[in-house]
């Protein structure tokens, strides 16, 4: 083993969990990566509770509990959540006090079926803001055009939020002006700026996924040449436009009255082509003040042979343009490849959340009493 998750750590990189299961909770399994492998948060979505919800691995009381009660299965589903949330913050609570907020932090995200309804969006983010009750919570709302005032609004509140499902520079951008146009109603409403915090979770592996597709669709050696730069180079974009955004005369006006900086957070950072280094959505991604949230198996091949070189973005901007400016000319929209991606995560998400409800409630149904 190699001490690179430490250096990766050491660059200013915060290293998250993808994942949550109430086994991952109880075994000490949690407990463990904090202590063991530098993780100093958790985030969660639709598709992982699902995973664990139905595995079904140590949540059949509570289930049975639920049953006996007759709840509805969407109120069954957010007490299964929200307690593994609450026991998960509760866990990172040290690494939370002694960041001074920063990182410690579990992300729960709104129901992905209200990602086109600003309003419900923000009744939802409250509701949960207020079931999870700890303060190292992230609730998730998706960087959808509804999505961009409900972020506003929440962070107007004084919740802390993790935008989620940002694919596009443009879209990343307006995710930012959403957050610091929240931070100035807070402001006006006299919230304490400083407990505020939030990461911009700007997608990674699914950008290549999408592109390459295409790029092999032309089958020419220019095409073959550009597969797997087309994230990297966003993601580096996206990291000077943050650079650009928070050195801005709007920003340090909200600095000054304690406001604390959105980090870009790299998602989808699990390589999904086995031609590819496993760790290339990490290791070309090292920036001061960003997080990286990474699936099990990525952080143990990190772990295991991850090389950490000091920061790979600053510096780069020239050839990451240069790169989606190659991957345009040969007629690949970069347009119509963000809006698919981000319609296509809004929609997996939300299949996910509908198979989640058909498993609980099949299990509601299996753990009912008899009456008697």
């Amino acid at each position: 083993m190699t001490d690179a998750l430490k250096r990766l750590s050491d660059e200013g990189v915060a290293i998250w969990l993808d994942d949550l299961s109430r086994k991952r909770i109880t075994s000490g399994n949690l407990a463990e990566l904090i202590d063991q492998q530098h993780v100093v948060g958790v985030t969660t979505n639709p598709t992982i509770f699902q995973k664990a919800i139905s595995g079904g691995d140590g949540y059949e009381q509570q289930v049975a509990d639920l049953a006996a009660r007759k709840v509805t299965v969407e109120e069954a589903i957010r007490m299964i959540t929200t307690a593994d949330v609450r026991d998960a913050a509760d866990i990172l609570r040290p690494v939370f006090d002694a960041t001074g907020g920063q990182d410690g932090r579990v992300s729960i995200e709104v129901d992905p079926r209200l990602a086109h309804n600003t309003r419900a969006t923000v009744a939802e983010a409250k509701q949960l803001a207020w079931l999870v009750d700890r303060p190292n919570t992230l609730i998730k709302i998706p960087a959808t055009q509804a999505g961009l005032p409900a972020i506003t609004e929440v962070i107007g509140l004084g919740i802390s939020v993790n935008v989620t499902l940002i694919f596009s520079l443009e879209r990343y951008r307006a995710v930012m002006d959403a957050y610091l146009s929240g931070l100035e109603k807070a402001k006006e409403r006299g919230l304490d700026l400083s407990l505020i915090r939030s990461v911009a979770s700007f997608f990674v592996s699914r950008v290549d996924t999408e592109i390459d597709k295409r790029l092999d669709a032309l089958g020419t050696d220019e095409a073959k040449a550009l597969r797997g730069k087309a994230a990297i180079a966003n993601a580096r974009l996206a990291y000077q436009a943050y650079e650009e955004v928070f050195s801005s005369d709007r920003w340090t006006a909200l600095e000054s009255a304690g406001a604390n900086k959105q980090r870009p957070l790299w998602a989808s950072t699990g390589v999904k082509d086995p031609a590819y280094q496993d760790t290339m959505y990490v290791t070309d991604l090292v920036a001061p003040n960003t997080v990286n949230t990474m699936p099990e198996a990525t952080l143990e091949a990190t772990e295991d042979h991850g090389e950490i070189t000091g920061d790979t973005i600053t510096g780069t901007y020239e050839q990451a343009r240069a790169d989606l400016d190659a991957v345009e000319k040969l007629g690949i929209s970069y347009d119509d490849v963000v809006q698919v991606l981000e319609d296509e995560g809004v929609e997996k998400f939300a299949a996910s959340w509908n198979d989640l409800l058909k498993s609980t409630e099949a299990e509601l149904k299996r753990l009912t009493p008899s009456e008697g």
